[in-house]
């Protein structure tokens, strides 16, 4: 009997949800230089990491989109996917051993759980690894927004792959670390995946779009979002080493959440209608201006133990990317407005 049965292949439609693979473990570990080029263009390297990053962003942008849900939605699934990967995948809420701790491997550490750092990689995946790619992608593919670029069948395939990737990923570096995350503590990411998931289901579609404050210029929230991402980054990497007072970690997680918190409320405050493309390119292109000048300074500096070489280049491809979609987005807003 002849087996007919093919994989579906990505058309045109699906472009962009191969661009959004790609880009979202090149901005959440290659841009933030957590996996620099010598590790992340290793054949493992890559691998797991779009497996993890590329499967993650696709889907939670194609459950945002068949659920019918805004940014806010796709923040919580953010949220879920950073409960994934450092709760759940590497334990690194819980882990002691985790290598890019620091000293939030102490500062923060109760009940067999680093708060500190849980709270900051929860934040950062949901804004840097998740939201910002999306972001960028439907505004290169502004036609494809509402669509969904997945079939019900490529849908189960990044699910599945997604899958694999945490659970070889769990095994992996548990046997590496010689560390298994006790049974509570890995409860709490497996009930935190599942709290934001739902979140993210629950929250009304029109969440972040009742701001009525006059829409300001682009750059107005590129200096925004930078110096949130900035203001974030010293709260959670440099505050933690000036005091060990043992109510100092909680301040430090209110003052991030905070901070963040307050940016969001700040940005859903205008009347994003009334917006142009530009606008939301800056919203999402702020911290990663940050991250280019942080490239090129990770390449010289020498406390590192692992190797930065190359971080420069990607700074400086991150910059061309970035500004050929600036001149795109340029572009349409002058056919629009010509148009109009």
């Amino acid at each position: 009997m002849k087996n007919n049965f093919k994989i579906p292949k990505f058309n045109i439609r699906e472009n962009p949800a191969l661009i959004l693979f790609l880009l979202a473990p090149a901005i959440g570990e290659l841009l933030s230089g957590s996996s620099p080029p010598s590790e992340f263009f290793t054949p493992f390297g890559l691998t797991m990491l779009l497996g993890l990053y590329g499967c993650g962003a696709v889907l939670a942008r194609e459950l945002k989109v068949r659920w019918r849900k805004g940014m806010g939605s796709l923040l919580l699934l953010g949220a879920a996917y950073g409960a994934l990967e450092e709760g759940i995948m590497v334990a690194s809420w819980s882990s002691p051993f985790w290598p890019d701790l620091g000293t939030l491997g102490v500062f923060g550490r109760w009940l067999g759980v680093n708060w500190v750092w849980a709270a900051e990689l929860t934040m950062y995946h949901a804004i840097v690894s998740i939201t910002i790619p999306v972001m960028l992608v439907e505004l290169a593919y502004p036609e494809k927004k509402k669509d969904t670029l997945l079939s019900d069948w490529w849908m189960k395939a990044f699910t599945i792959a997604l899958a694999i990737d945490v659970i070889v990923g769990f095994i992996l570096f548990g046997y590496l670390l010689n560390y298994f995350p006790p049974l509570p503590q890995y409860s709490l990411a497996f009930a935190a995946t599942a709290f934001f998931s739902y979140m993210a289901y629950k929250l009304p579609s029109n969440w972040a779009r009742k701001g009525v404050k006059p829409i300001r210029q682009p750059f107005f929230y590129v200096v925004i979002t930078a110096l949130g991402a900035l203001s974030s980054g010293v709260v959670f990497w440099i505050l933690p080493n000036l005091s060990n007072f043992i109510l100092f970690p909680l301040f430090i997680i209110i003052c991030g959440f905070g901070i963040i918190f307050s940016i969001i409320k700040l940005l859903i405050s205008f009347n994003w209608k009334n917006s142009t493309p530009r606008h939301q390119f800056a919203v999402s292109s702020g911290p990663l201006f940050l991250f280019i000048i942080l490239s090129i300074l990770q390449e010289s500096d020498k406390s590192r133990t692992d190797n930065t070489a190359g971080m420069s280049l990607i700074g400086v491809v991150a910059v061309i990317g970035l500004t050929f979609l600036w001149l795109k987005l340029n572009r349409r807003v002058m056919v629009t407005t010509t148009v109009l």
